[in-house]
């Protein structure tokens, strides 16, 4: 008789190799034995079972001092959805000067915020033991990258990365906000639903480029958000175009208007295009994103305009 062939055994349960399974006499007797529960038992289980389910999701706080919260996501990373976050927060300030905007950084694994917004250092901590948020460009700030050195890694399993999510949400002094813009990681994974279920969040916007592979998962983001009851204000088509310096002639590297015809498919509106650009890719690197550093430029207009289809779609901040 073969290896294969042997029996294995799981619990008392007898797989033989043709995939049938058996159990010893007295096993199974006693298996049977465990599973019927008293009459009492069952409405007890049955009562517990019905308690923890009318608790729902957990009940939503908002954040101290903010009004309102504008969530940009992405299915897919790589796409430039920090990038458009950082611009998206310049742009709501730059178009209108008397809101107060901050920028909150929650991807855990590889924070990006520090580095866009040319800012180092530790958080100080308020009498009431809160963290302040770094400023800069007149946008306050706030980042795992400000807590760990620039390169160390954060290896850390989902219980210690939902508590730094906590503690972003709940221990950092932002004062008066009018916006809060909050940099998602990519993908629909815990983060994003504890974001999502704690705080009263009041639209997504869903960064794509027009490429298929990064659709399919923007689609499953929109989904997401819907499914926990987030309003998504609309789609942002990054890299949409490139346009040679020299001869101007433009390509689709990416596909043209993918973004467009998935919008189409949820229901709803493109918020504005964002072409591949060198000056967006280098604005960024160095610290200096393009809204702030080339405000007249095309590519900086194109993220004014894109702030102004946001805040148009927003619901009125509460009393």
């Amino acid at each position: 008789m073969g290896t294969w062939q042997r029996l294995l055994r799981f619990g008392g349960v007898v797989l033989r190799p043709g995939g049938g399974a058996s159990a010893p006499l007295g096993r199974s007797r006693t298996l049977v034995c465990r599973r019927q529960l008293s009459g009492a038992e069952g409405e007890t289980l049955k009562q517990r079972r019905t308690q923890i389910m009318s608790r729902g999701l957990p009940k939503q706080k908002p954040i101290e001092g903010v009004k309102q919260v504008i969530v940009v996501a992405s299915g897919k990373g790589g796409v430039g959805k920090s990038t458009t976050a950082v611009n998206l927060a310049l742009a709501l300030a730059a178009n209108d000067s008397s809101k107060a905007i901050g920028l909150l950084d929650v991807d855990v694994y590889g924070p990006s915020i520090p580095k866009m917004m040319n800012l180092k250092g530790n958080p100080e901590l308020s009498q009431s033991n809160l963290m302040r948020p770094l400023l800069n460009y007149g946008i306050a700030c706030m980042s795992m990258g400000f807590l760990i050195e620039e390169t160390a890694p954060v290896v850390w399993r989902g219980l210690m990365v939902m508590s730094a999510i906590e503690k972003l949400l709940r221990q950092v002094d932002w004062g008066q906000l009018d916006y809060l813009v909050v940099d998602m990681p990519p993908g629909t994974g815990d983060v994003q639903l504890s974001v999502s279920q704690n705080i009263p969040i009041s639209g997504a916007v869903i960064v794509s480029t027009p490429q298929d592979i990064a659709l399919m998962d923007a689609h499953k983001g929109a989904e997401m958000f819907r499914k926990v009851h987030v309003p998504v204000l609309g789609l942002v088509q990054n890299m949409s175009v490139f346009q040679c310096p020299k001869c101007k002639h433009k390509t689709h590297i990416f596909g043209a208007d993918g973004a467009r015809k998935l919008a189409r498919t949820l229901g709803l509106d493109v918020l504005g295009d964002i072409p591949l650009h060198l000056n967006i890719r280098e604005a960024s690197d160095t610290g200096q994103p393009i809204v702030f550093s080339q405000p007249e430029s095309d590519e900086a207009k194109a993220y004014l305009r894109i702030a102004v289809e946001v805040v148009r779609r927003l619901p009125p901040p509460p009393e």
